[in-house]
């Protein structure tokens, strides 16, 4: 909880056992850490460098710790006086490099990022810095966009995702997690390749198949960037969108579909199987077939191309 003002487990920890105590020796310190006495000295010298602890009068080798109210405050002070001129000098070179890029030379419009971690690193700088939409196109293929994505609050994110994504292992799980975090998600066939694009000003797409050294090509604001745009607006329009739970309104007891019907039904909409859905929602074969078939005697229809048709007409599941 204190990594943010500079202090890792081992010596939060210290700070945590000389608080509660008031004061200790080191020896004594260590023992109820379970560390090494000179990994405990160098953990308290850290914190006298933090303004946490000091060495006691009372005798060598004993601390005190500084009360946390008056020392954690002054820290996250000087924390956020720091992160409020990081943000200045942040806007000051946001508008230089505006400036500057007016009239970009032509050489300058992509750059070309080479190795897993950097092309992992650089995915993700485009995520966290967008301000207003990220769009992004999903593969099933490992790449730089495998891995956690985390929404930035106020900003909008479409996502299209191949089938194929949600038929891993923990892609059921991940849609929802990305559901839940306000992301519109989209399901196709398949995607023509990986893409993610910030703010309508830079793009990021895979340079190399699977397999070889990853690397990538960042496109800037350019006639190619434009492409690219239109490329994810026309994959967007021909996907199906994703709901897991409830999608409409249903009222409970007025004989619609349940949260658990709605899940099945969205996930067969994306093309799943009866036996991938079963797997995914932890539900038995039989139990997703009972269920598609109560939707449509619910839904009067015969097909399940009629209960799709149906499933839209009613609002059981999303335009």
């Amino acid at each position: 909880m204190l990594g943010a003002i500079g202090l890792d487990e081992g010596q939060e920890s210290a700070y945590r056992a000389l608080v509660a105590l008031g004061a200790a020796e080191v020896p004594d310190l260590a023992h109820r850490l379970a560390l090494p006495v000179p990994q405990t000295e160098r953990a308290l010298r850290h914190l006298e460098r933090h303004g946490l602890a000091a060495r006691s009068p009372a005798g060598p080798g004993r601390w005190v710790a500084a009360p946390p109210g008056v020392a954690l405050a002054a820290l996250l002070s000087r924390q956020r006086h720091e992160l409020e001129q990081a943000e200045l000098a942040a806007a000051l070179l946001t508008q230089e490099y505006r400036a500057e890029a007016a009239e970009p030379a032509v050489h300058d419009l992509v750059e070309v990022v080479t190795g897993a971690g950097a092309v992992a690193h650089r995915f993700h700088q485009l995520r966290l810095g967008a301000s207003e939409e990220v769009c992004t196109l999903l593969t099933g293929r490992p790449g730089h966009d495998a891995g956690e994505r985390v929404a930035v609050r106020g900003v909008d994110h479409r996502v299209v995702i191949e089938r194929e994504v949600l038929a891993l292992p923990a892609g059921i799980r991940e849609a929802s997690s990305a559901l839940a975090r306000g992301e519109r998600i989209r399901v196709t066939a398949a995607v023509p390749t990986r893409l993610v694009i910030a703010d309508r000003t830079l793009a990021m797409v895979p340079l190399t198949a699977p397999g070889a050294e990853p690397a990538a090509l960042v496109v800037h604001a350019s006639g190619l960037l434009e492409s690219l745009r239109g490329l994810f607006e026309a994959v967007w329009r021909e996907s199906l969108p994703l709901r897991l739970g409830v999608t409409g309104h249903p009222e409970e007891g007025d004989g619609g579909p349940d949260p658990t019907d709605l899940e099945v039904l969205s996930l067969l909409l994306a093309g799943m199987t009866d036996a991938s859905v079963a797997k995914h929602l932890e539900l038995g074969l039989r139990t997703v077939q009972r269920r598609v078939k109560g939707l449509m005697e619910l839904a009067g229809v015969t097909t399940r191309l009629q209960l799709g048709w149906h499933a839209y007409e009613r609002g059981w599941v999303a335009r």
